[in-house]
């Protein structure tokens, strides 16, 4: 199979922070509205199986059904928000430990991983304020909260240490079914089974967040600050982790992208050399 030419829009190493706005302001627009639809998800669903008002509570659902079905409805979205014209010209990260792990990797530029970042947290929020106005107070009622994450009966150390592997664990899972020939096509759907993994594993000890943005969004409307730093410092430290792990073993030029999923056909904003995978193999 021959590699399909696909436009690149990628910026020198140089490039200041007004050139990286002005070529890929798209893509911040996009990693912005991927991850406020992922919050948006997250606080329908939530409200629906969790709200005393939810048209399910007569149903009585224990809290490991509830985490399954949970898992299974953000996996779906996620899946579709990665799959999405969004997702496949960004590179779908609606993640900051995902970003930062990819510039540490030298597949983001500088400018590119600030202003993803900042589109993150900032659509994260709008995506709880969007939510908040059409749930109303069932979003912040005491069983919802938000669906804010905050450590378990377990404490914040066994929340922490979850958190730390399974966002290693994600991001090991992004960097090897991306960048395998055979997998590549197929990478949004094993982040997908991961994710329903992660929700049904770790409801009851920390959460499962992975994502610092998507906590901040929940914490700042719930106002609820406990165990915040677990949420920033597990997901960066996890995956940068497995991102070291990951060239350890083999090696740093066999990540030919910062995408989460490559279709071949989307513009891409990194430095890519996605090719060489249909080379390499």
């Amino acid at each position: 199979m021959s590699a399909r030419i696909y436009p690149v829009t990628t910026l020198s190493a140089s490039a200041s922070l007004a050139e990286s706005i002005r070529t890929h302001w798209i893509e911040y627009l996009m990693e912005g509205a991927e991850i406020g639809g992922l919050m948006l998800s997250i606080c329908f669903f939530g409200t629906l199986l969790y709200s005393s008002m939810s048209p399910l509570s007569h149903l009585a659902l224990s809290r490991g059904v509830s985490s399954a079905l949970m898992g299974i409805s953000i996996a779906l979205t996620t899946l579709m928000i990665i799959r999405s014209p969004f997702g496949r010209r960004s590179g779908a990260h609606f993640n900051p430990a995902i970003t930062l792990s990819y510039f540490w990797l030298g597949w983001v530029r500088r400018w590119d991983a600030l202003c993803y970042v900042v589109a993150q947290f900032v659509g994260g929020c709008v995506g709880v304020l969007v939510a908040h106005e059409i749930l109303g107070m069932r979003l912040s009622e005491i069983s919802v909260r938000y669906l804010v994450a905050v450590p378990g009966s377990h404490g914040e150390g066994i929340a922490f240490l979850f958190e730390l592997i399974l966002s290693g664990l994600l991001m090991g899972t992004v960097l090897y079914a991306s960048n395998h020939r055979f997998l590549a096509p197929y990478s949004p759907i094993f982040v997908a089974l991961f994710t329903v993994f992660c929700y049904v594993a770790s409801s009851s000890i920390s959460g499962f967040s992975a994502n610092p943005a998507r906590t901040f969004s929940s914490a700042l409307f719930a106002w609820i600050w406990q165990g915040i730093w677990i949420y920033f410092i597990g997901p960066c430290l996890g995956m940068l982790i497995a991102a070291a792990t990951y060239i350890a073993m083999v090696g740093r030029d066999r990540v030919y992208c910062a995408k989460v999923f490559h279709d071949r056909h989307s513009i891409c904003p990194f430095p890519c050399h996605f090719e060489r995978l249909y080379r390499n193999g």
